[in-house]
Order: C-alpha cells, then structure tokens, then sequence
C-alpha cells in the first residue's frame, strides 16, 4: 500500500497502462519472475513431482527458446507500433472482427488463468487461518481481490513494476528458506542436497516414450510455444515489457527473465523431491491431492513455525504478484480493445477505466468461487488445459499474421477461432482409440494453433475464389 501512494500519485491512463515507458528493465526481469511462477507453481510443481518427476523441466527447457523468439521476433513489431494494447496489431493485420476476436480469446484466457492462480492463496489461506475463525471462503476471496484491486487501482503498471518485485523477493526467500529448513528436518547438510535429489526416485528429467504425455520433444516444443502463447500474446506479461524505455532494454528483460525463471523452478522441482523424502522417511500419510503436500506439511507443524511462516508469506507473495498485474490488463484490454477508449475524452477515459477495474475484480471473485465448487485435480493441469483451448486460436491468428502476407478472410475469424477448440476437444477426448493409444498432452495447444492457422489459409483462398468469380 505504501508502494501503491507513492506511485499512484497523479497518476494518468498512460501511467496506468504503460508506466509512462519509463521503467527500468531489470526490475521488470526480476519482478515477472514472481508473475511467471505465481502461486500455482508454488503449490503445484512440487506435489506434481510424484506422478510426473522432474518432467516439468522438459517444458522450462521449451520456455527459454520461446521467450528469445519473442523477444527478436514479437517485440520489435510492438514496439515499432507503439502499442498499448498488443491486440491493436490483429486490428491492423486483420480487421475489426481479427482484432475482437483475439482480444476476447485473451480476456477469456486471463480471467480464467487469473482466477485459478489467486484461487490457490484464498485456498491456502482460508485451511490456515479463516476456517478457524468461520469466515466463509467466499469472504475470503473477496478480501484478497478486494486488496488486489485497492493497490491497483490508481497506480496501474506504475504500481505493479514495484509489487511485483517486492513480492518476487519474499518469493525467493520463502522458496530458500523452505528448501533449507526442510533439508536440516531430513537430517542433511546441505551439501548432501544436489545427490540427495539426484537419486531422489522422483527426479527423472526425460522421457522418450512417443505415445506418453511426458515424451521429451511433445513437451519442449509445447514449452515453446505455451511461453510464446502465454507471455508473448497475453497482454498481462507484455503490457510489462512494452514499459521499457527501449526495445533493447525490453529484449534484455526477456533474456534474463528466462535464465533465472529456469532456475527458479528447478529449485521448486528439488522442494518436491525433498518433500516427498520425508513423508516417506517420516511415514506421513500423502493427502488424495498432490497440491495438498507442501500446504500440509508446511501448515500442520512438520517443519516448525518459520516454515509456516515461509510457506504462507511465498504463497501470497506469488499469487499477488501474478494477480494484480493480471487485473490491470484485464481493465487495460477490456478499455482499449472492446470499449475503444482512445476515442473518448480524457475525463471519460478515466472513468470508464476506474469503472471496469472494479468490475473486472468482481468477475474475479466470482470465477473464484466457482472454480471452488470443481476443482479436484492439480492446479497446474486446468491451468495448461485451459491454455491449450484459448490461447491456440490467439497464436494462430498471429502465426497467420507474422509469417504470410495473406489476406484473410476477416468475417470468418471469429467462427475459425470457435471452431478449433471444439475439433481439439474431439480429438483429445478420442485420442487413445483413434491414434493407437497416443495422448495429448501440451502440445494440445500447437494442435489448436494449427487447426486456427489451417482455417485462416482456407477463409482465405475462399475470399479470392469468389472474388474472381465477381470479376
């Protein structure tokens, strides 16, 4: 809140959305670690260790290529048209029903991901400390967000590059101090840590067998191509990039974010390990839900009180760091993609935007609270699910647009971007019966973009034929 006073004064819309493009690059780097991790990594990738081991990191490996492709591919194209919304660039490929399209793909897409990530710090929070106090989880939910939209709602972007840095730290630091202090509980001098792991059951890396979700080139090239997706055309992760003075220093944003990104998760991968090390050491019952592990074992006094400490401090650091920036480009899209913002005057500009901050948290909470009622799995699996279906048309609209000079049919956009995902289902759903036993796995994703690409190239050579029939 006090970051929040200090840069929310005399705020205005291009310091809300972009920061005034004065932020340093470095901060960015370091704070859009906490953003890319947040709280569903924190909980997620270490319970997921048991079923799919070191697995994950085949994925990270794919995230390093797409980010250097966004960087030298996707940053110089926004940056040369110093765009506030990346979704501008479908208005000037496409045409308006491009442009709404994508833009709606992304609101879908974040709304979603949003919710789950903030779902995972209500979660945690409400088993440790508002159950015992009876205050109902829809309460709960509504106070985070509530204090979520509260830092927020003056600053924007201004405010976020800071948060986020600072959540970033205490993310970090929890992540150390848990991997430390759960290594002196197993009896180990940190030394022993790297062979401890290494000869961890849990901590194979690759797979090779082509019909597994988990075979190595499924998994890099989903990685590519869910960090081109997920960060290259959300607005959230961008809209962060597109802050920097300069292209270049944009660039070395993404360089270095991805490095330390790797990192980072490794470390999480060895939490898991470790974790799973001392239920079976210690004879602790494994909860039914991976993602109940780490908040039971940190919770319930295994560890000791500074774990505790730890645990719940990286938790809500992680998840605000991903959700306040996630609601401001949620409110940054939904003005200047679907409200036409740019066109209104400036008092008007400021508040139909303040208006729609306020609602997007409200569609939030309530996205909570439903996701509440279903969820039974690992987080982590709903969140690459839903990626695959929503963010597949948004990279093949801009495959499509990038990489041809084709004109595209625009009105048959919005039914090429419907129809993909419904194909996908179908395929996926009956994957194992009509392709000899293979499994979709991430690489749904580059299927679906596939799919959106093909039915662009096709509206396409449909628009000349009957063109040429007119002529």
């Amino acid at each position: 809140m006090a970051v929040s006073y200090i840069t929310g004064r005399n705020s205005t819309n291009e310091g809300f959305f972009l920061a005034n493009r004065k932020s340093p690059w470095y901060l960015i780097a370091f704070g859009m670690i906490g953003s890319s991790i947040s709280g569903v990594t924190f909980i997620s990738v270490p319970g997921a260790v048991k079923s799919i081991g070191f697995s994950y990191y085949e994925v990270v490996l794919g995230y390093i290529l797409g980010y250097w492709i966004i960087a030298w591919v996707l940053m110089p194209v926004f940056y040369r048209m110093q765009l506030i919304s990346i979704y501008t660039y479908l208005k000037e490929r496409f045409g308006r029903y491009g442009y709404k399209t994508g833009a709606s793909y992304f609101l879908l897409s974040r709304i979603i991901g949003a919710s789950f990530r903030i779902y995972v710090a209500v979660d945690v929070l409400q088993g440790c400390i508002f159950n015992q106090w009876n205050v109902p989880f829809v309460v709960t939910a509504s106070i985070i967000v509530a204090l979520i939209w509260l830092y927020t709602r003056s600053g924007g972007m201004k405010t976020i590059i800071w948060t986020d840095a600072l959540q970033t730290l205490f993310l970090l630091a929890a992540l150390v101090g848990s991997i430390f202090l759960i290594t002196q509980s197993l009896h180990l001098h940190i030394s022993d840590l790297a062979s401890t792991v290494a000869a961890s059951p849990y901590s194979k890396m690759f797979y090779w067998d082509y019909n597994s979700k988990l075979f190595f080139f499924k998994q890099f090239f989903a990685g590519v191509f869910i960090a081109i997706a997920m960060t290259g055309l959300d607005q959230d992760m961008m809209q962060k990039n597109l802050t920097c003075k300069t292209i270049g220093e944009s660039q070395k944003n993404i360089f270095w974010f991805s490095i330390v990104q790797a990192v980072v998760v490794f470390m999480f991968l060895a939490l898991g390990s470790l974790l799973y090390a001392y239920v079976e050491a210690s004879h602790v019952t494994v909860p039914a839900k991976s993602d109940d592990l780490y908040p039971m074992l940190a919770t319930q006094g295994y560890f000791g009180t500074i774990v505790s400490f730890l645990f719940v401090m990286g938790i809500t650091a992680a998840s605000f760091a991903s959700a306040d920036s996630a609601l401001t480009a949620l409110t940054t899209s939904f003005c200047v993609d679907i409200l036409d913002i740019k066109e209104k005057e400036k008092e008007t500009q400021e508040r139909t935007r303040k208006n729609i901050h306020i609602l997007m948290a409200i569609v939030l909470i309530i996205v909570i609270v439903i996701y509440r009622l279903i969820n039974n799995q690992a987080i982590i699996q709903d969140v690459f699910k839903v990626a695959g279906y929503t963010y597949g048309p948004l990279l093949g609209l801009y495959a499509f647009g990038l990489l041809t000079k084709i004109k595209a049919n625009d009105s048959w956009i919005p039914f090429v971007c419907l129809l993909s995902p419904v194909i996908c289902y179908m395929l996926d759903t009956h994957s194992k019966a009509w392709f000899n036993g293979y499994q979709f796995g991430f690489e749904l994703l580059i299927l679906n973009a596939l799919i959106t690409f093909t039915g662009l190239l096709i509206s396409a050579t449909s628009a000349e034929t009957a063109h040429g029939k007119n002529n």
